[in-house]
């Protein structure tokens, strides 16, 4: 999806968003209990860079690693504030 995409789309209601949320929150901490050592420091240097851009909050940034057979996948999710 491209920014301008993600931009223009259609804001859902509250209650689906908090549930997307959770289930983010929920992932993330599965995750966590194999993840490499250096990605609480990769979260918080991504964190100080975006924040140069735009002021987000300690908990906008969800990073996530999957690996599936000799292939390493970094899913990164940021919650923009509102303009």
């Amino acid at each position: 999806m491209k920014l301008l995409e993600f931009l223009k789309r259609e804001r859902k209601k509250s209650a689906p968003v908090a549930k997307e949320r959770l289930q983010i929150i929920v992932a993330h901490q599965r995750n966590q209990r194999g993840q490499p050592d250096y990605m609480p420091k990769l979260e918080r240097e991504l964190v100080e860079v975006i924040r140069r851009y735009v002021d987000i909050d300690d908990d906008a940034v969800q990073i996530s690693m999957d690996s599936e057979d000799s292939c390493s996948v970094l899913e990164l999710n940021v919650t923009l504030p509102k303009t």
